[in-house]
């Protein structure tokens, strides 16, 4: 007789979801014990470093991922990195055990109240009435986390996985095709607005390569590029951004938009056309009154995340493949014969003293890494730094949380490098950040995940500080020169070294980054840093 489970993990395999990701909990035990020995399971510590290693997995293989959560405590504790999930735009499956179905009614010990948990991040949230139902959810969920870049949940009770499953009809098709084609005819109002445009300029994001499979790799911003080529204009990268959405090496590349209104209409003050390709119209913090452009400026924007097309104030916007339109863009749009742009300098680094820098930091790595590195960002007072002084040059050159939210550059980094293993993985983590995740370098030294994480120890919440600095009150966090991030790596298996000069940076630098492509264990460079004195958030 064949039950549910079987039928599930003939769903999972379909979809090549043979990776799970899991804390797992009493009600999953009937799932997950006795696994068949083509599914691979990969314990996390916490939720929260669960769904973000899953969420870098996706990322890494370009294809949905696939997480085990426990009932309320679970999925409670991983809603933070599902909104991160969500808002990056990465297709998750997540599963979550609920207590017996038969006595739900009574609602037993861990009975979960899951329904809304998560808000309205997920882009579904099923909880099938029949047990039978249960592998036509997940396909369906399946569908819909790729279909709609988020996170899809479906809710399983423990004692469904037993149940009979003979002659069932499964919800959702074997197969979905989404054929991406624009005619030309719909783009000529935008092809037509960018060939008459005095000056125009390109805004992109994360969603300009399309789709996750096109992130892998710098022809993913073919089409994009051309574009830009032929309108000799340049392109500026959105705030706040999941990833690059353009390579930063690229002279026509300008620089990763202000995120405050007036700086946001200084910067785009001389063009009469913006064209947001795979971003919104415009990620802001704070808030700053006025209008995000000048009167007289006309925005445009290709998305294919509707969510984004619907909530911009664009003047015309397109929601459909933004590769396939710029595509088709660079044939229609009339090239335009500029000035050359002047060589960028090299970038200024502030003086050094009796401290290491965060500067200096990433100065000397960004001038060893390899052009193919996949670099996860989550260092708040740093970022402006990294943004400066390690150009992506790649998709995944740079890869932060869009929603803001910790705990996620430790655990994705993990995730990446398990689908990317012949691919160098570096995090660049500030120590308050990286406590947020800590627990996944467990995962990362059981699991021989050849990762780099570089922690900026500065001791404190800088961001906070200067913020309270800002509002003219005395902060009453302390901060936390007691904590020692390497110590905790040390006690969760992984590797560490303290770095507190120059010289022992550059000797671990230079021993560890040409090896890193090949390496087959983490390790964790604990770097004590000053605070940047001119550091505004």
């Amino acid at each position: 007789m064949s039950t549910v489970r079987e039928a599930a993990f003939d769903v999972l395999r379909r979809f090549g979801l043979t990776t799970i990701f899991c804390n797992p909990g009493s009600t999953e035990v009937s799932l997950l014990t006795g696994l068949p020995d083509d599914l691979r399971f990969v314990l996390g510590l916490h939720e929260g470093s669960v769904v973000g290693a899953a969420t870098g997995f996706a990322l890494g293989r370009g294809a949905p991922a696939l997480v085990i959560l426990h009932t309320t405590a679970g999925l409670g504790n991983a809603v933070a990195a599902i909104a991160t999930a969500r808002v990056n735009r990465v297709p998750l499956v997540i599963v979550v055990g609920q207590q017996d179905r038969r006595h739900l009614a009574l609602e037993p010990f861990l009975t979960g109240k899951l329904a809304g948990l998560a808000g309205d991040y997920p882009v579904r949230f099923d909880e099938p009435a029949r047990a039978q139902d249960v592998p036509g959810a997940i396909a369906r969920a399946c569908h819909e986390a790729a279909t709609l870049r988020g996170p899809a949940l479906v809710v399983v009770p423990m004692d469904d996985w037993a149940a009979p499953y003979e002659g069932e009809t499964i919800a959702a098709p074997a197969r979905l095709l989404r054929p991406a084609g624009v005619p030309d005819e719909a783009l000529l109002p935008l092809a037509e607005l960018l060939s008459g445009a005095r000056s125009p300029v390109i805004v992109t994001g994360a969603g300009a390569v399309g789709s996750l499979e096109a992130a892998r790799g710098p022809e993913g911003w073919g089409s994009l590029v051309t574009l830009a080529e032929r309108l000799g204009c340049p392109v500026w990268q959105e705030s706040f951004g999941a990833m690059a959405g353009f390579p930063q090496d690229h002279p026509q590349y300008a620089g990763v938009l202000p995120a405050d209104r007036v700086r946001l209409r200084a910067a785009l003050a001389e063009h009469d056309v913006v064209l947001a390709v795979g971003a919104p119209v415009f990620r802001q913090y704070p808030f700053v009154p006025g209008p995000l452009v000048e009167p007289g400026t006309t925005v445009a924007l290709v998305t294919d995340d509707p969510a984004e097309a619907h909530r911009s104030p664009a003047d015309l916007a397109y929601l459909a493949p933004p590769p396939v339109v710029c595509a088709r863009l660079a044939a229609l749009v009339a090239p335009r014969i500029v000035p050359v742009r002047p060589a960028k300098g090299v970038p200024e680094l502030p003086p050094r003293g009796e401290r290491l820098r965060a500067a200096h930091v990433l100065h000397e790595l960004a001038g060893r890494l390899p052009r193919d590195v996949v670099l996860v960002e989550e260092t708040p007072s740093s970022r402006p730094d990294l943004h400066r002084l390690m150009p992506a040059r790649d998709p995944l050159g740079f890869v932060s949380a869009a929603m803001g939210g910790l705990g996620f550059g430790l655990p994705a980094a993990v995730g990446l490098r398990m689908a990317l293993p012949s691919r160098p993985v570096v995090a660049v983590l500030g120590d308050g950040s990286a406590l947020y995740g800590v627990h996944a370098l467990w995962s990362a030294a059981h699991y021989r995940v050849g990762a780099l994480f570089v922690v900026l120890a500065n001791s404190r919440y800088a961001v906070m500080d200067r913020l309270a600095d800002k509002a003219g009150g005395k902060a009453p966090w302390p901060a936390f020169t007691e904590v020692s991030v390497g110590g905790m790596a040390r006690s969760l298996g992984c590797e560490s070294r303290r770095v507190t000069t120059t010289e022992e940076l550059l000797a671990v630098l230079d021993e560890v980054v040409p090896g890193l492509a090949g390496r087959e264990e983490p390790l964790l460079l604990d770097v004590e840093v000053a605070v940047d004195p001119d550091f505004q958030p």
